[in-house]
């Protein structure tokens, strides 16, 4: 039998990071997101009206260590975007401010537009066309 669970969409997201704070400077100053919580060990920002989480690393953080989307787990995350002309401009912006990115691409499998880029740690995000 199916659980069958109502909800009105995801809450918050929390991603683990190396470097807290290169993720924060990436985050809110790079990518222009206003932290609206911080923490010794946290920070917290909008993405629309979703809580993205980043913490810093634990004792069980291996040194070094990087995402990899070809593991089990986050595969990306993806940010709605409503505007062709927003998703360019954010391509060229992830560009000119040295974030290596895809440029807008067409996805072939839904026939949307996006862009993907990674964050320091190399969490693969992409800014969608919904």
């Amino acid at each position: 039998m199916s659980i069958g669970i109502k909800t009105s969409g995801v809450h918050h997201v929390s991603l683990r990071s190396s470097d807290l704070e290169r993720s924060k400077q990436f985050y809110s100053e790079t990518l222009g997101f206003q932290v609206i919580l911080e923490a010794p060990e946290i920070f917290l920002f909008l993405a629309g009206s979703t809580a993205i989480g980043v913490r810093g690393p634990m004792a069980e953080t291996s040194a070094g260590g990087r995402f990899n989307p070809h593991r089990v787990g986050l595969d990306h995350v993806a940010l709605a975007c409503a505007d062709e002309a927003e998703l360019e401009r954010v391509a060229a912006e992830l560009t000119a401010a040295g974030v290596d990115n895809t440029g807008a691409k067409l996805d072939e499998t839904l026939g949307k537009r996006y862009v993907a880029f990674k964050d320091p740690d190399g969490i693969a995000w992409e800014f969608y066309m919904a």
